[in-house]
């Protein structure tokens, strides 16, 4: 199951980090689905950054940097895998 907990607000090509927009909670080990009409991969959370300081748990209305796998486009929805 799936369920949608925030988007892509931008994306530091150089670096590989999408800037996120939650909209729930969002935790360290968290398998996430990243969606958009040329964007298709799920990767597992293995660091993130909120105002550049590492956090394990993030919540709603946080803006968090996570370094990503594939490229991902502004707009692109985020998912949390749940089982």
């Amino acid at each position: 199951m799936e369920k949608e907990i925030g988007k892509i607000e931008h994306f530091f090509t150089h670096i590989s980090v999408a800037v996120i927009k939650l909209t729930d909670e969002l935790k360290l080990g968290d398998k996430i689905h990243i969606k958009g009409a040329s964007t298709d991969f799920t990767q597992s959370v293995d660091s993130m950054q909120v105002e550049h300081k590492n956090v394990d748990v993030a919540g709603p209305d946080d803006s968090i940097g996570l370094k990503v796998k594939e490229r991902v486009r502004e707009g692109d929805k985020v998912f949390k895998i749940t089982e």
